[in-house]
């Protein structure tokens, strides 16, 4: 890759709302976009639901045309908020996603947790993570994006010793950087579902434990955008984190267009169950946390407010 990755190391002096920097050099880069706009949050409820713009219109009681114009970015109210009832999204969250008025609040980490953003597919980019104990300097990486040269940086400029790579699922964003990884003589591992094509790579069942001095890191199986897509809930942080790869974003869901109701089921029950102040590391897009998706989350604000 011809950019550099950027990352957020975080440290003492990390402000509420930090801006993403680059790992090396401390330059300040733009912060992450939301992944999905207004448009895409109806593509992957429509797609997923098996709906055509005929039948949206139908369930929703507008026109094709209105539907049209929705998918174009004119988002008026009346129709927007039928065509949310009719796909079952949050009409005030997914009028939040229309007007862009909505950025998840970044949480602060005070130490032993890093984020890297990497390009891929023209604009787009993709996010991986590293975590590690402060005491015995051991750290694992979650994902390894399109270039693991700055998470590579970071664990030579905090002396660290990777000792896993997990990875959420194998699309090719994802892992495009095992092979330089594992090089370090960290260990790969995938769910048993969705193995990793390394010679060395291993898996696991649902609920494995993995420890790093004081950390914790348990697997969780949220299959739906992929066979093997797996949560990581990592306890020992200043906050609990649940690496969720493409399952979830901020503001939006992993898609499938075949699996999108497992998905769907799979995030309800088995991440917005965790502890409501969880944060949640996305594959794409910023952080976000447990509390904020059950607010403005359009796939699951609506059940959400109701418990």
């Amino acid at each position: 890759m011809t950019r550099a990755a950027t990352a957020s190391i975080s440290g003492p002096g990390a402000s509420r709302l930090r801006p993403l920097r680059a790992a090396r050099h401390g330059r300040r880069v733009p912060r992450i976009p939301l992944y999905d706009n207004f448009s895409a949050i109806l593509t992957k409820a429509q797609r997923g639901l098996g709906l055509d713009a005929e039948q949206l219109a139908q369930r929703a009681g507008i026109t094709v045309a209105d539907v049209s114009a929705l998918h174009a970015g004119r988002a008026e109210p009346a129709a927007s908020r039928a065509v949310a009832l009719a796909l079952g999204l949050d009409p005030g969250a997914l009028t939040d996603a229309a007007k862009r008025n909505w950025y998840p609040e970044q949480p602060e980490f005070p130490r032993g947790f890093a984020m890297f953003n990497t390009p891929f597919d023209g604009d787009s980019s993709v996010n991986s993570y590293l975590i590690w104990d402060t005491r015995t300097r051991l750290a694992a990486a979650f994902d390894t994006g399109t270039d693991v040269s700055g998470l590579l940086d970071a664990v030579a400029a905090e002396k660290l010793r990777l000792r896993y790579v997990f990875v959420t699922h194998t699309d090719e964003d994802h892992v495009a950087g095992v092979d330089r990884l594992a090089e370090t003589g960290a260990e790969i591992w995938a769910s048993e579902r969705e193995p990793v094509a390394h010679p060395a790579a291993k898996t696991f069942v649902e609920n494995a434990y993995f420890h790093l001095g004081e950390l914790a890191v348990k697997t969780v199986f949220t299959p739906g955008h992929s066979p093997g897509q797996t949560t990581y809930f990592v306890t020992g942080l200043a906050w609990p984190l649940a690496v969720v790869g493409d399952s979830l974003f901020a503001g939006s869901i992993g898609g499938s267009a075949t699996h999108f109701t497992d998905q769907w089921r799979n995030n309800w029950r088995k991440i917005f169950t965790l502890p409501a102040d969880t944060v949640l590391a996305c594959g794409h897009g910023p952080l976000t946390s447990l509390k904020q998706e059950r607010q403005r989350n359009p796939f699951f604000a609506s059940r959400a407010k109701r418990l």
